[in-house]
């Protein structure tokens, strides 16, 4: 992927000081095709991977990578047509019914996801949802908080994955099953704003199956010169668009085999 960077070493610190200013101060910024319309997918990793850099020189850790834009409801919400991936951080995680700010946050919105937790590592390319099915450990109900911080969360593919594909903050819970007692494909899912669904689903909108998300992640990290470490939490993507969340909002979805998972919003 390297081969496609068309982005100087400058242009590449400069655009990462760019959206770590707008992750850490929570404000809003034009997408970067604005100032650079050739910007590349591989240059978006190019920003995305400074980024990771920077956080983890901060003392974060790197815990898991979340694949994005993997339904067909997400890449048409988004005006998309491939997903991508991101990195997952400790200081994203939050527990199970907590207390989420939005005051952190440009443009909070909510999706529920599978997650897998993997027991062996994975590499490209090449991998398979075979593969990944092999090396997962258990899988969980999931949500995840995401959060675009360009302006109107408008945006195109180079730019989001820069913003290291609006990840912001992640919760696990529910109830944790090996991958073989469920029916990956055909999970069924609700998702409740206070009290009332605003989203259904079934798995099978994740690429047709939540491993095949997983493996697509493996791929394209190996094109990044990386792999899946064994312990990694994965996020497959989300199953419905993203619903947006405000104070006082609480968010639970519902999985069938997998049990809830709720957080709540606070100012």
């Amino acid at each position: 992927m390297s081969a496609n960077i068309t982005l100087s070493r400058e242009d590449i610190v400069r655009l990462t000081e760019r959206v770590e200013g707008a992750q850490a101060r929570a404000h809003g910024i034009p997408k970067l095709t604005d100032e650079y319309p050739a910007m590349t997918i591989a240059d978006g990793y190019a920003v995305q991977g400074e980024l990771r850099r920077r956080y983890l020189a901060k003392g974060h850790r790197l815990v898991g990578w979340k694949a994005g834009l993997t339904s067909k409801a997400k890449m048409v919400q988004m005006g998309v047509n491939v997903p991508s991936v991101g990195f997952l951080t400790d200081r994203m995680a939050r527990p199970e019914n907590s207390a989420i700010s939005t005051a952190d946050l440009v443009h909070p919105r909510v999706e529920c996801e599978v997650a897998f937790v993997m027991k062996a590592e994975l590499k490209g390319p090449g991998c398979t949802a075979q593969d990944v099915l092999a090396a997962t450990d258990y899988v969980l109900p999931a949500l995840e908080i995401i959060d675009s911080r360009f302006y109107g969360f408008k945006f195109d593919l180079p730019s989001v994955i820069a913003d290291n594909s609006s990840s912001a903050r992640f919760v696990g819970g529910g109830r944790a099953r090996y991958p073989d007692e469920v029916d990956l494909r055909t999970l069924g899912v609700v998702l409740e704003k206070n009290g009332e669904m605003v989203a259904n689903g079934a798995s099978a909108a994740v690429l047709g199956h939540p491993a095949e998300a997983i493996a697509m992640l493996v791929n394209i990290l190996a094109e990044l010169g990386e792999i899946l470490p064994a312990g990694s939490f994965v996020m497959s993507g989300g199953i419905t668009e993203a619903i947006a969340v405000k104070p006082g909002d609480h968010m639970s979805a519902r999985f069938q085999d997998l049990g809830i998972v709720s957080v709540r919003f606070v100012a």
